[in-house]
Parts: structure tokens; C-alpha cells; sequence
């Protein structure tokens, strides 16, 4: 906005892919390991207390491999960086942070959740999150608590691989289109972040005092990664795609081959509290109930939803409050 309150367009999406840069897959799996680490470089001195949050998938691991290489030739080689990963139970996210925490010699930390833990928080998870769909209020009740945990530990600062599914197309359900429509649907996705996905990383963790920084969410990556073919993304190999295939060509040298093979889940599936809360709900609250609340907010998509939307409407209201919500496309 100029001084006459007039606003001005800062940046929009690019509306077609840029030319292809080349297909020399040597030198783009050195330029994306070598981006990634400028990245990082440039955010994060450790100047502060410094940690980084490990979920055992590609993301998190490329980012806290990295950032334990940085602390080391900072502190010494006998430094350790610290990590943190939450689970309901012994989820696959704790079995696989416990590998790469191990590959990295991390100081590592777990917080191990129930259900119980879970519904105690949701109220204050949706206050601070201002939305109720449900794909994210369950991957963010686990980032809260971890996050609440980093710093009661002292941590002012936590690193994330947030993003990588964006900028190298690592979504599923991406899957289910051409490599010619993969361009498009990636625009879409980002579109959805800034009142959806991206919502978690930054409220969850800034609600407990906490500063966040994301390297793969870098200006310089995007652009750099809108020139590959959307073949290196998306990858076919026999029955199958192999999603950010690319990415995990990048670092498959230096991470355990059950993390780089390790098929993309949200961070909700991976610590557990997606089967969860779904199946808690659809207990709890009746058809009747979800039939009646459909017929007057149609927005309302399931029971667990329905859960979440009560939180938000006694915190905000059912008017305007509502329309600010976004809604990820799968439940």
C-alpha cells in the first residue's frame, strides 16, 4: 500500500512454466543440495538457542542433516544439534526420527501423545490457528505440542522442511494427473497455503514464543525448481510414481535408504493423530447432529469437522470469521 492507500500488487504466481533449464540430472541434484544449503546458511546462525523439528520424513531430514553439518563446523565436531518429534504412540514419524536423529548423532527428544492429550488442547490449537478444517487442526494439534515442548527446553528458534511438498510437488493426490497438468495443480496447492497449510507452521509455533524458519521455502529454490521437468517430480517408474523424486535423487547419498524411500505423508498421518481424532469423532457425534449442522453451514464436510467448527464459531463467531477459512481439498 503507497502513502495515498492505494495497493499495489508485491508478486502474483506465474501463470505458465518457464523454459525447461536442461535435463542434466547431475547438475541439478548439485545445484538443488547446494541452493538448499544456501538457504539454510542465510537464515539460521545460531546465535540463538537452535533446534530442529524431525518428523523421519525426506523434508525434515534433508533440513536437520544439514543444519547439524552447519552446527558442527560452528561448535566443533563433537557438537550436537537437538531435535524434536512428537507421535501418538510409537508412530512412524518416532520410528523414523530415532534413524535419522541416530544417522546424525542428534540430541534428540520425543514427545509421545494420546488422544486424551490431543482433545485437551484442540480449543487452544483452533484459537490460535483461526480455522477449522480438519487436515490441518490435526497436523497442527501435534505441531503445537512439540512446539510447547522445544520451549520448555529453551529453544527460541526451530528449523522445518516445511514446503518441500510444494516446491517438488511431493502431495499424493498430485499423482493422479499428467506431468503436462502438474505445472497447474502446483500453482493450485500453493494457492491454498496462505489460509490453510502454511497457517500451522506459523501460528503453532510463534503461539509458544517460537521462531520458525522453513530454508526450502526459498525464492530461489521455487524458481530454480519450476524449470525441471515436471518428469523429475513426478517420476514413473514401473506401476508407480515416485513423488519428489528429484529431491530424494538430491540427497539419497547421505540419508538412510528407509527415509529417502519413504512414501510422502502429511504430518498428521505420520504422527498418528490423523487416524485418531477421525475415528473419535465419528464416535462422539451423531448423524442427526452432523444432518442438522449440514443443513445450515454446508461447508461442513464430516463430524470431526464438525467438532472443530463449534471450537471456531464460540471463539469467532459464524459470520465473516468463517469466510476467512480455508478448506484443503481432501479431508
Amino acid at each position: 500500500m503507497d502513502r495515498d492507500g492505494n495497493l499495489i500488487r508485491f508478486a502474483e504466481l506465474p501463470k505458465a512454466p518457464p523454459e525447461v533449464l536442461h535435463t542434466d540430472l547431475e547438475q541439478m541434484v548439485k545445484d538443488i543440495s547446494e541452493i538448499i544449503m544456501r538457504s539454510l546458511r542465510n537464515r539460521v546462525d545460531f546465535s540463538v538457542p537452535t533446534a530442529g523439528l524431525l518428523s523421519g520424513g525426506m523434508d525434515s531430514s534433508v533440513i536437520n542433516y544439514l543444519a547439524s553439518e552447519i552446527c558442527r563446523e560452528r561448535f566443533g565436531n563433537h557438537a550436537r544439534l537437538k531435535t524434536f518429534a512428537v507421535g501418538v504412540g510409537e508412530s512412524e514419524d518416532i520410528e523414523n526420527a530415532r534413524i535419522m536423529a541416530k544417522q546424525i548423532d542428534s540430541d534428540h527428544h520425543e514427545l509421545i501423545v494420546d488422544l486424551d492429550q490431543l482433545l485437551v488442547v484442540l480449543p487452544e490449537v483452533i484459537y490460535y490457528l483461526e480455522s477449522f478444517d480438519p487436515s490441518l487442526v490435526r497436523g497442527s494439534v501435534s505441531n503445537y505440542l512439540i512446539s510447547k515442548c522445544a520451549r520448555e527446553h529453551g529453544i527460541d528458534l526451530l528449523l522445518s522442511g516445511e514446503g518441500g511438498d510444494e516446491i517438488f510437488c511431493g502431495y499424493i493426490y498430485l499423482k493422479d494427473f499428467p506431468p503436462e497438468e502438474l505445472f497447474a495443480r502446483q500453482m493450485e496447492c500453493i494457492g491454498f497455503l496462505h489460509n490453510n497449510a502454511s497457517l500451522r507452521l506459523d501460528r503453532m509455533n510463534h503461539c509458544n514464543s517460537i521462531r520458525v524458519v522453513a530454508p526450502l521455502i526459498s525464492g530461489e529454490l521455487f524458481r530454480y525448481t519450476l524449470a525441471i521437468p515436471s518428469e523429475y517430480k513426478q517420476k514413473q517408474e514401473g506401476d508407480e510414481k515416485v513423488e519428489k523424486w528429484i529431491f530424494r535423487k538430491a540427497f539419497e547419498s547421505v540419508l538412510p535408504g528407509v527415509i529417502t524411500q519413504r512414501v510422502k505423508q502429511e504430518f498428521s498421518q505420520g504422527s498418528g493423530s490423523a487416524a485418531l481424532l477421525p475415528e473419535h469423532f465419528e464416535e462422539v457425534i451423531g448423524a442427526e447432529d452432523l444432518r442438522e449442522a449440514q443443513s445450515k453451514y454446508p461447508l461442513i464436510r464430516s463430524k470431526e469437522e464438525l467438532y472443530y467448527f463449534r471450537i471456531f464459531t464460540a471463539h469467532f463467531g459464524d459470520g465473516k470469521a468463517v469466510e476467512t477459512v480455508g478448506q484443503w481439498p481432501k479431508l
